[in-house]
């Protein structure tokens, strides 16, 4: 975006140069031309709101999208692509401008930096307000003492000229978010949390400066300041939370490809971008590259990794006539294909078209802390005028008048209304950090702890990520190193699970690969075979081990004249995923799975587990109405999934979850990353979050009757500023404390809970984070 436009938008007029937003424009799955804008200073639902209605009075506007985690906005346009001009791009802008939010294109590279400027600013003004406050409050300490006893007025003139050269450099650096955001909602005539704050800081200041220029006995230079740090740290954990959450178009951009491998109408063979290829043209994908689009298998025979749309990592045998997505992976055969997608409409296009709906959706959820700062900052100012003008109207000075208006100010400043929610959010995110959950998002906590339902994945999720050989002691161990030399050398997809099984096992030097069929090599001498029962001759034996294993993939092994051996390669249950969903139905909650396997597979999963609501082959639209449907029916839903095609329903959640193992798309898109092979964390981040939500409104409730408590006094005078600098303070204090607290619950929670060692499998080891050892600490 040029400078000018962003000047234009600062400023609140138009940019001073037009720009081409045909360029910016694309068309979405509805049919609708539109642009993705970022907009700075997206903080909360009330921002959304705010920008909604103040587009959606634009001429040809056919709808408004706002994203807050990622602090975009999506504009669509009614008509053809003329809709598109640089005029209606430019108003937007311009309408934005005007209510005091900056705009312009949407690039996920500039946002990462734009997040990182962000961040580096809060944490220098955190630091410079964190020095100014320990020297200020040093000098006011003495300052306090010294009027009871025996400070004299130039001594204590002396204090507050140092402490005044402290704090007003430092508010100014530090006061910089705060002060820029209420700028603009005041010039765009609106009022938002930033407006008290910055008026009580600055009314705050200059009170303090009049006093120690008529060497009053206070000055309250330490309120102003101690304010400041506090805010600034709640809003620096804000941020911390955000940045946790990458562009999921950078994700999606990794899956795919740049250019594609075009047969032309010659037969001559090119590469080209993918805005080259039309429908209808043929293009080539070899073994081991990425289906660029979706199409048609013309001609060749292969096996395609679909596990980034299906979520069944086993490869699916394709040949003329099987359908292919974009992104999927193409194993040892060559392919052609015929283009039935174009780039911008394939499958991995609406996915991302899916995700940004629900992403979108799921940021109109108003928190806990948003509900009760929407009508905190009116009532305050309200507050303080009211008592100017009350006192004012019953004879006193201005500057008594001031002065209690000011104390109204200060006492009711949100400080521990802001630090209500973030203090017990940052012990919160410990707890779930031993537990083995990274958050991703700052409210998930609150949104996790009122699930009332949770929905499964199947494939990479209830199932370790990894196929594993399923029958590997019925196999002789010779044979099984024998298997791992010559998987190691494939590169058929269930060859890593085989060489995994036996990684020091010696390489073959003289392979040969039959296509589709298997390997053959000569180890120690002697002739070894690798691949599918027929072409190894293990057809009776792979019948046997079929019975036995119904769902697994075989592989059949020989080695010299002995007999031959089949390998059952099947993806393992999680090892406590029986347990989970049976403490998740002990707490109450339904537990369900949607996953886009197989019926059979699906159907033995939820037979193993006990879960008798469960649905297969869905894709991510069906994912997302089924959840939609259960949302409609009252119902809060915690999805857990680890593939492409989860990503969306993991927006579209209340709340969602994500194994380490996931694609990134899945952990950009889930509210949590869980670490480690088993879901004991998905119960703990239940816990955790529930008795963290409890506490929140504890605070909450703290600071709304401790302002019930301090306002009437504050109002009469009974309270001078100083007194409300400490009243701010000491509810501060109460609220972190009560945070606190929350750490020693769980601690002791887990001292208390039973033998840890009994629910650590055989041989894992230690574990630092090992989630189900802690399983009994976060225990509400």
């Amino acid at each position: 975006m040029t400078a000018a436009i962003d000047a234009g938008a600062a400023g609140g007029g138009r940019p001073a140069a037009s720009r081409d937003w045909s360029s910016f424009a694309r068309r979405g799955p509805d049919g609708l031309l539109g642009i993705d804008l970022a907009v700075e200073g997206i903080h909360c639902a009330a921002c959304m709101g705010t920008i909604e209605r103040g587009l959606a009075g634009l001429p040809d506007i056919a709808g408004v999208r706002v994203n807050l985690t990622q602090r975009r906005v999506r504009v669509a346009w009614r008509g053809g692509d003329a809709a598109a001009a640089a005029c209606d791009g430019d108003a937007v802008v311009d309408a934005l401008a005007r209510l005091g939010y900056r705009a312009h294109p949407f690039d996920p590279g500039r946002a990462d930096i734009a997040d990182g400027a962000e961040m580096r600013m809060l944490m220098k003004c955190l630091a410079v307000a964190g020095f100014a406050a320990m020297n200020v409050m040093l000098l006011s300490v003495s300052v306090w003492s010294g009027n009871v006893t025996d400070i004299t007025p130039e001594t204590r003139d002396l204090f507050h000229w140092v402490s005044a050269a402290i704090a007003l450099p430092a508010a100014a650096y530090a006061g910089r978010p705060f002060f820029l955001s209420a700028f603009r909602a005041l010039k765009a005539r609106r009022l938002n949390m930033d407006v008290p704050i910055s008026l009580g800081v600055t009314l705050a200041l200059v009170l303090s400066l009049v006093q120690t220029q008529r060497s009053a006995e206070h000055a309250y230079f330490d309120s102003a300041v101690m304010l400041l740090f506090f805010l600034l740290l709640g809003r620096v954990l804000e941020a911390a939370m955000r940045r946790r959450t990458r562009a999921t178009a950078e994700n999606l951009a990794a899956l795919r490809s740049a250019s594609a491998t075009r047969i032309d109408a010659d037969g001559r063979v090119r590469e080209v971008p993918l805005s080259a290829v039309a429908i209808g043209d043929r293009i080539l994908v070899g073994p081991g590259e990425r289906v660029p689009l979706d199409g048609i298998v013309a001609a060749g025979r292969s096996a395609v990794d679909q596990s980034l749309v299906t979520g069944e990592t086993a490869p699916a045998p394709v040949g003329p006539g099987t359908a292919v997505h974009a992104g999927t992976l193409n194993g040892e055969g060559a392919l052609t294909v015929e283009v039935r997608a174009a780039a911008g409409e394939t499958l991995l296009d609406r996915v991302n078209a899916l995700l940004d709906g629900a992403m979108a959706a799921r940021s109109r959820s108003v928190v806990i802390a948003d509900r009760v700062g929407r009508a905190y900052a009116p009532v305050v100012h309200l507050a303080a005028l009211s008592t100017f003008l009350g006192w004012m109207a019953f004879g006193a000075s201005w500057e008594t008048a001031l002065v209690v208006a000011i104390t109204v100010l200060i006492i009711t400043c949100p400080c521990a209304l802001a630090l209500a929610v973030p203090a017990v959010q940052v012990v919160a995110s410990g707890a779930l950090f031993r537990a083995g959950v990274l958050l991703n998002a700052g409210d998930a906590l609150e949104r996790i702890a009122t699930v009332d339902t949770v929905v499964f994945d199947k494939t990479g999720t209830l199932t370790l990520p990894e196929p594993r050989i399923a029958n590997r002691d019925a196999v002789p161990v010779e044979l099984v190193a024998a298997a791992a030399g010559l998987a190691a050398a494939s590169r058929h997809p269930l060859a890593a699970a085989i060489a995994a099984a036996v990684p020091e096992a010696a390489l073959p030097t003289d392979l040969v690969e039959t296509r589709g069929k298997g390997v053959a090599a000569t180890i120690g001498g002697v002739p070894a075979l690798l691949g599918s029962p027929a072409f190894v001759g293990a057809t009776g034996e792979a019948a046997a081990v079929a019975a036995a294993h119904p769902l697994a993939s075989l592989v059949a092994v020989r080695l010299g004249d002995r007999p031959p051996a089949v390998i059952a390669i099947d993806q393992a249950l999680r090892p406590d995923a029986f347990a989970v969903v049976a403490e998740l139905k002990a707490r109450g909650l339904a537990v369900a799975i949607l996953s886009g396997d197989r019926p059979a597979p699906v159907a033995a999963a939820a037979a193993a587990l006990g879960i008798a609501d469960f649905a297969a082959g869905v894709d991510p639209a069906e994912k997302i109405a089924r959840i939609e449907a259960l949302k409609a029916a009252g119902h809060r839903v915690l999805m857990v999934g680890d593939g492409l095609n989860d990503a969306p329903a993991l927006a579209a959640a209340n709340a969602s979850l994500s194994p380490a193992s996931a694609v990134t798309l899945a952990q950009s898109a889930a509210d949590a990353v869980f670490l480690g092979e088993r879901l004991a964390p998905v119960v703990a981040a239940l816990d955790i979050g529930r008795r963290a939500r409890r506490i929140m409104i504890e605070n909450l409730g703290f600071a709304l009757a401790y302002n019930l408590l301090a306002v009437p006094l504050a109002i009469a005078g009974l309270a001078t500023p100083l007194v409300a600098a400490l009243a701010m303070s000491s509810s501060s204090l109460v609220v972190t404390v009560n945070a606190l607290r929350a750490r020693s619950t769980w601690s002791a929670a887990g001292a208390a809970g039973p033998n840890r060692a009994a629910t650590r499998g055989a041989g894992d080891g230690p574990r630092p984070l090992d989630a189900v050892a802690r399983l009994s600490e976060v225990r509400s």
